[in-house]
């Protein structure tokens, strides 16, 4: 039998200059003609896992301790955790690489049932002040931290990774598969006026090399 190939439900308008296959996901490497940024990058090939427990400060998932509270997040080796509430905290992998499901009922893996994207550069926030009432840019909030809410009125998780004094920085989101065509349709709209341009995994690898440095 042939492997079933994986289909993101996010797609771009935009010209493909290097793929791979990866866990029977296309992956898009690199776009032609990128640009300078802001970037919006399609995540959705890698994984992400929902954990739940009573008892969430036993559970060290990739080697990472849980925060203590919602909202807080912790970023070490290419994995982020995202603490939701009391009992409940989002496992999103970075590295792109495929992660092993620990065998363990507390954990659920979400990665093909939810739209996950990145999006940074030059304006990033202005573009999410247009789609948002969340605060991202909170300046009283240390990066990286989780927001819960309306990101153009869809239920969302956010992410907040890195924030500059200009305006600049990056944010990921997770929301139902279901508005994958929706959303990606909306933060391109949103971006255009700041040159918001599709990229691939390669782009989105470098700045969080320069980011977690």
């Amino acid at each position: 039998m042939a492997d079933i190939i994986r289909q993101s439900p996010v797609q771009f308008n935009a010209s493909a200059t290097k793929t791979e296959v990866r866990n029977n996901w296309p992956v898009v490497l690199e776009y032609d003609d990128e640009g300078q940024g802001p970037h919006v990058v399609d995540l959705s090939h890698n994984t992400r896992w929902d954990l739940q427990s009573g008892n969430l400060a036993d559970y060290n998932p990739c080697d990472t301790a849980v925060p203590e509270k919602p909202g807080q997040c912790a970023l070490e080796n290419k994995t982020l955790l995202n603490r939701m509430n009391g009992t409940q905290t989002a496992v999103w992998h970075l590295s792109g690489a495929p992660a092993d499901m620990p065998d363990d009922s507390a954990y659920t893996d979400v990665s093909e049932s939810t739209v996950f994207l990145a999006v940074f550069g030059p304006n990033a926030f202005g573009i999410a002040e247009k789609l948002s009432s969340l605060d991202l840019f909170d300046p009283e909030k240390k990066t990286p931290f989780l927001l819960q809410g309306p990101f153009s009125h869809v239920p969302c998780q956010i992410v907040t990774v890195e924030k500059g004094a200009d305006g600049s920085g990056g944010f990921l989101l997770t929301c139902s598969r279901g508005y994958g065509h929706t959303m990606t349709h909306a933060v391109l709209e949103a971006g255009a006026e700041f040159g918001l341009r599709p990229a691939g995994e390669n782009r989105f690898a470098n700045w969080l090399e320069g980011v977690t440095a």
